[in-house]
């Protein structure tokens, strides 16, 4: 092969430079936000004018030292007739089939990742999935400490032959969202199985924030050691052992199953060291015109159920600050019920994912624009990923049709109030926002218990009054001091509204929780 000279080299290097250039999220089929400025950008040699024309606007912006540029679309309302965004620099670019309507983020752990091809009716669901006006990208799985301003994706119009490998969740709020108001729909799929919270957010504002010095120093700990010579060495080492057994079995004809080491590099690279997520996969779409964000996460932070109180609202401010929108809505699902049920009382309730549930439950007060579904009775007790995704999207999408476009609808679970003791009983009043209670399944109440002030949980028999008010009581306890219901990883609860929302998981008491630091 012949070697191109130097000076054709630089001559080479100085035209690739002189290119303009947009990223994934900036590209064909996508949809822009209706009634709210959208923010366009991308990258030039720098102190390039950039021209770019939609419709009957005309903007303009200059490449800066880095090369990149930005501009601001003007507000325009939704539009499912096909456009074209033109963009001019030192080359040009047209960006076709260009939609206007509602965009939403579809972010979380696996449950918000799980595909539609996962989930239950996957084939009826995929085989009617006929909307080309409802556009989805996703963004891949990327963790580093180093910002990313870019991810390899595509806008594609919603078909039969791509739904099956969207999130389930998103698909289906998006779903609604369009046949509903009857205006295109875009859904932006970032989601990574198995992924802390603290992943999302920036590292430097974690470790600004005194509430997080826990988690920070912890963090700085465990990369000091997976960076050690001695962690490299003892991965190599313990590599070559895992590979001789597995060399040993082969020749002896016998199965091996045992997973190889992981190396150091999985969490350095990962999806629970702090801000790996925020650089990878997040920073690549921060900017781009939304309506908000539904969110399904908080499986992997349980243990840490008291921390996430703070951590979570937390992480909802911090994407708002960076996105520079405002507050824009954020909607989350409740973790569903998981494990085995528990037949002790005491045992039950001695539950990190319940403290999990609280911590969710309590960031409707810590923040505005928010809002969470429950789904304390769609999980499942042997699998983490139920398949039922469709109601769950539903409870969400119920969220943003009241709050965000003006609907009259039933869409908050009923939530605790209050609790009265008097005569031997709890009198527990709920919110149940404007609805009624029912029970499901059985006529009998089920998922309340009750303790004295020995504060041993015993279970409780209960019974409705009236519309919003349940009395509990239970033989044994005369003098009762604390109430709970469906407090347990999977609790067997069934307290609902007559419209049908399962009533919020919750507590009278303010014992401490388990999942709260030991002070040393």
């Amino acid at each position: 092969m012949r070697l191109l000279t130097f000076p054709v080299v630089l001559a080479f290097a100085l035209h690739a430079q002189a290119e303009l250039k947009l990223p994934a999220i900036i590209g064909d089929n996508m949809v822009l936000q209706q009634k709210q400025t959208n923010p366009l950008w991308g990258w030039d040699t720098p102190g390039t004018e950039i021209t770019v024309t939609f419709g009957d606007q005309s903007k303009s912006a200059k490449a800066g030292a880095d090369g990149k540029w930005t501009m601001k679309l003007d507000p325009v309302p939704a539009n499912a007739k096909p456009a074209t965004i033109t963009i001019k620099g030192s080359s040009a670019k047209e960006l076709k089939n260009v939609l206007v309507g509602e965009v939403w983020i579809c972010s979380g752990q696996s449950n918000m990742q799980m595909t539609v091809s996962g989930s239950w009716d996957a084939d009826l669901e995929t085989a009617t999935a006929k909307y080309p006006n409802i556009r989805l990208i996703t963004v891949p799985n990327v963790g580093t400490q180093e910002p990313q301003q870019d991810f390899k994706g595509a806008w594609a119009e919603c078909s039969p032959q791509n739904v099956g490998g969207f999130s389930a969740v998103g698909f289906f709020y998006g779903r609604v969202l369009h046949n509903v108001l009857d205006v295109p729909v875009g859904l932006i799929n970032n989601a990574w199985g198995g992924s802390a919270a603290e992943a999302w957010v920036n590292r430097g504002n974690l470790e600004k924030d005194p509430r997080f010095k826990i988690l920070m120093e912890g963090t700085k700990k465990n990369e000091a050691t997976l960076q050690s010579p001695a962690a490299l060495e003892n991965y190599k080492k313990n590599l070559a052992a895992w590979q001789q057994r597995s060399n040993d079995a082969k020749k002896a004809s016998k199965p091996f199953t045992e997973r190889a080491p992981g190396s150091p590099d999985n969490w350095l690279r990962g999806n629970a060291r702090p801000g790996n997520i925020y650089n990878g996969a997040l920073l690549p779409t921060i900017g781009y015109g939304i309506k908000g964000a539904i969110w399904y996460q908080g499986e992997s932070n349980a243990s840490r159920a008291y921390e996430y109180a703070s951590l979570f609202p937390f992480m909802i401010q911090n994407w708002r600050n960076e996105w520079k929108q405002g507050d824009f809505s954020f909607y989350w699902v409740q973790l569903a019920d998981y494990m085995a049920e528990k037949t002790d009382a005491e045992q039950a309730t001695a539950s990190s994912w319940a403290e999990l549930r609280e911590s969710q439950t309590k960031t409707q007060n810590a923040i505005k624009n928010g809002g969470q579904a429950v789904i304390i009775d769609l999980g499942e007790s042997n699998d983490i990923h139920p398949k039922n995704k469709r109601d769950v999207a539903e409870r969400l999408a119920r969220w943003a049709l009241v709050k965000d476009y003006g609907m009259k609808l039933p869409y908050r679970s009923p939530e605790f109030k209050s609790a009265e003791f008097t005569g031997g009983k709890a009198i527990v009043t709920l919110d149940t926002f404007g609805s009624s209670l029912r029970t499901v399944d059985v006529n009998d109440v089920k998922g309340f218990v009750i303790c004295g002030e020995d504060k041993k949980w015993v279970w409780a028999t209960a019974k409705i009054n009236g519309k919003d008010k349940v009395e509990v009581s239970a033989v044994g306890v005369a003098k009762p001091v604390a109430v709970r219901y469906a407090w347990s990883d999977n609790p067997v609860c069934n307290l609902f509204t007559t419209d049908g929302l399962p009533v919020t998981p919750f507590r009278s008491d303010d014992f401490e929780m388990l999942t709260k630091p030991k002070q040393p």
